[in-house]
């Protein structure tokens, strides 16, 4: 078996790596081309351009009926394009929804979801026909502008890219993620992608700054009001990469008697309400925006989302601003037009897009008008026969009757070509009328004359320009400024200059006692209570206290876990102090098996210890601890199997490091050797053969080192030279001070 292999021709020897990556090389490029980047000529994915075919095909025009989506969808997974229905269909959708496309060009009639996020209805339950915009796109398909290619089964023909004089990839904008690239063209609007295109073909040399007086910016379904500064814009445009900041638009509406509510009347793009709302509602009950008091979906037909403050003392402007910071009423759409130009993908800015755009349209016309002069000229031929035959009807007629080949003989007596004659032959007797001999000569003087000026058009790129520039013209009285569609949606204003307060600044600051559990249970009681008060410290049976602290509700609370993680807690979203409490793990992820080794109140621009059990640690500023979400931020990163077991606070006058460990050797040296990082495993403290860390503490050496005295006493003992301890960081220390705890800590 193995020889017969061996000599079969049909086995490549290739490298494995070098095999497989060639083949991933052929799908990557087929998802690029075939699948994810929109075409710059038309703007269109194969998916789209599919569907828009097979319903030009059943004539599913805007002055026709309408027909089942399902029929459609069958007719393209059937004849163009062999994948999922419910791919397809999701396509055919996205079309026709009039908050997802600037312009649509499918039609549809029933449930094709809303800007809520809702689904479409089923395929079987919805119908659609072709739009205005749609038969632009196409116009020219029947008139050879446009190469074709067979079908994937080889049945049918497509075309490779519509011809239509609608700048839809500017328009309606594209979004796709292919292997290894992406794209995002925002929508634009029509007049003014027409205006700059106008300009363009009239000053090709235009700079980019002059087609930026047309394109202001992206103009959304949706409206909303565009807050990018000018300069990011003509950045954006002129590189093809960028970003946009989209609001959404508002109004304060006077309740009377002071007070008021903001109205919503539009969102930023893409954004669904369902989710809005669901976010807004969350500020509310999780009391992360304490001015936010109520929400209210009061939409129709019409976008109205009702706020209401907690106060009429509120400032509207601070409350949107927090807002816009906290939910998606603001938004990034990202640019990045990277499209197919020529086969090929490429990003490219917003003036060289047009450009290639209006090389496409000139290569159209003038495909189209050869299509014509062919028509013409052959019918031309055709009537230069009968022409001929009218003004020697009497022979015509005598040589069809007597001559035994008609045809040949037609042909010698006045010199006619084959189609000449035929044309003859087959002429009705009814024809033969003066009046069809007028009608004749006038139809060869007219075709003459449209024949010489397509002539003159396909030689001469100044005619292409001033008949492209009539084209575009009549494009922008049907899409002008006055129209629903041409109409502007989304207003481009600069971002108001307002001053956000923090979050912490909008709660009354209220003292409070917070206590945690060594299980993790935490509350929060109100006042300052006696942390001693037996009240105060109940907990479940087998629990105990953990740590307690007194705090104000404007405090940020910092929870420090064992593998060196950090988290941010709000004393705001703390149970209260008459149960024992809710487990913290429900506030933030806690890793399984990590234990709490700190909780406090964070106090800005101070500076912390952090070590670990291998006796490893350094020095971090306490905004470095800070965590905005559930995950906490990675603080220290200990290795192997050491924990983070030490946060101490560093005081300001603190100026030598104090480290004990499990072998009771002592160790003191200058805290100015210890570094201050933001995040890492630090660097080591003290020298260990067997063994880790103790404790680890800051001092001052002038006053000495302390410790407290067994017996429960209080009292503590001071050891004011500290000569025979000190080293070098990362020394190994020696037996600590006669009466040091045993416990090898420095605190009780």
């Amino acid at each position: 078996m193995a020889s017969l292999i061996s000599d079969d021709s049909s086995i490549i020897e290739a490298p494995f790596g070098a095999a497989l990556g060639d083949r991933y090389l052929v799908y990557a490029l087929s998802t690029i081309t075939a699948r994810s980047l929109p075409d710059l000529r038309d703007g269109l994915k194969p998916v789209h351009r599919r569907l828009l075919w097979a319903m030009r095909l059943l004539r599913l025009n805007p002055d026709q009926g309408y027909k089942k989506c399902a029929r459609v969808v069958g007719d393209v997974i059937g004849k163009y394009h062999p994948h999922g229905d419910a791919s397809v269909y999701d396509a055919m959708v996205r079309l026709a929804q009039d908050f997802a496309l600037r312009v649509p060009l499918v039609d549809g009639q029933g449930n094709f979801g809303n800007i809520d996020g809702d689904n479409a209805a089923a395929m079987r339950y919805t119908e659609a026909r072709l739009t205005d915009a749609a038969i632009r796109l196409m116009d020219g398909l029947d008139e050879e502008s446009v190469p074709f290619r067979t079908t994937y089964n080889g049945e049918e023909e497509e075309p490779e890219v519509f011809p239509g004089l609608f700048p839809n990839l500017l328009v309606n904008g594209a979004a796709g993620i292919a292997v290894g690239m992406a794209t995002s063209i925002p929508p634009h609007n029509p007049v003014e992608i027409v205006d700059a295109a106008l300009h363009l073909l009239r000053a090709p040399d235009a700079a980019d700054a002059d087609i930026l007086q047309f394109v202001t910016g992206p103009d959304f379904p949706t409206g909303g009001v565009l807050v990018e500064p000018p300069a990011s814009i003509a950045e954006s445009y002129l590189t093809g990469r960028g970003s946009f900041r989209l609001r959404a638009r508002w109004q304060v509406e006077d309740q009377g008697r002071g007070t008021w509510t903001i109205i919503i009347s539009e969102i930023p793009y893409q954004v669904l309400k369902g989710k809005l709302i669901e976010q807004l509602a969350e500020l509310i009950t999780e009391k992360k925006l304490p001015i936010l008091a109520d929400v209210a979906d009061e939409s129709d037909e019409q976008l109205r989302i009702v706020i209401t403050p907690r106060s009429r003392n509120v400032d509207p402007d601070v409350l949107m601003e927090s807002l816009f910071k906290l939910t998606d009423l603001e938004v990034r759409i990202p640019l990045n037009m990277n499209v197919l130009d020529e086969g090929r993908p490429g990003v490219l800015g917003l003036k060289p897009v047009i450009a290639k755009w209006l090389v496409h349209q000139r290569e159209v016309l003038v495909a189209r008008s050869r299509y014509r002069l062919a028509r013409i000229d052959a019918r031309l031929e055709v009537l230069g026969g009968l022409l001929k035959a009218y003004l020697n009807l009497d022979e015509v007629i005598r040589i069809i009757r007597e001559a035994d080949d008609a045809k040949a003989e037609l042909k010698a007596a006045f010199d006619l070509t084959d189609v000449q004659a035929d044309a003859i032959l087959n002429m009705r007797l009814r024809s033969l009328r003066r009046l069809e001999e007028i009608e004749i000569t006038r139809e060869n003087k007219a075709l003459t004359e449209e024949a010489k000026g397509l002539r003159g058009l396909i030689a001469s790129e100044a005619e292409q320009t001033e008949r492209l520039g009539k084209d575009l013209a009549a494009l922008r009285e049907a899409y002008g400024p006055t129209t629903a569609l041409g109409r502007r949606r989304t207003s481009i204003t600069a971002a108001p200059q307002v001053k956000i307060v923090p979050i912490e600044a909008m709660i009354d600051k209220e003292p409070i006692t917070v206590i945690c559990s060594a299980k993790g249970w935490i509350r929060a009681m109100k006042g300052h209570v006696d942390l001693a008060s037996t009240d105060a410290m109940k907990f479940k049976e087998g629990d105990g206290p953990a740590f307690a602290f007194h705090a104000h509700t404007t405090d940020r609370l910092v929870l420090a876990a064992s593998d060196g993680r950090f988290y941010t807690l709000s004393p705001e979203r703390l149970p209260g102090g008459r149960g024992l409490g809710e487990p913290v793990r429900l506030m933030i992820d806690l890793a399984e098996g990590t234990q709490i080794v700190a909780l406090f109140a964070h106090q800005a621009e101070r500076r912390l210890l952090l070590a670990a059990s291998d006796g490893r640690g350094f020095q971090i500023d306490s905004a470095e601890l800070l965590a905005e979400t559930r995950k906490g931020r990675q603080v220290m990163s200990p290795k192997g199997s050491a924990r983070l077991c030490v946060v101490r606070w560093i005081a300001p006058q603190d100026d030598m490091v104090a480290v004990i460990g499990e072998n009771r050797k002592l160790l003191v040296f200058p805290l100015e050797e210890l570094p201050q990082l933001r995040q890492g495993q630090g660097v080591a403290l003290q020298k260990y053969k067997d063994g880790g860390m103790s404790d680890v503490r800051t001092f001052v050496m002038a006053e000495g080192l302390s410790w407290p005295m067994g017996g429960g006493s209080g009292r503590t003992r001071t050891e004011a030279d500290l000569t025979f301890w000190k080293g070098a960081r990362a020394s190994a220390g020696r037996m600590p001070p006669t009466g040091f705890p045993r416990d090898n800590t420095f605190t009780a």
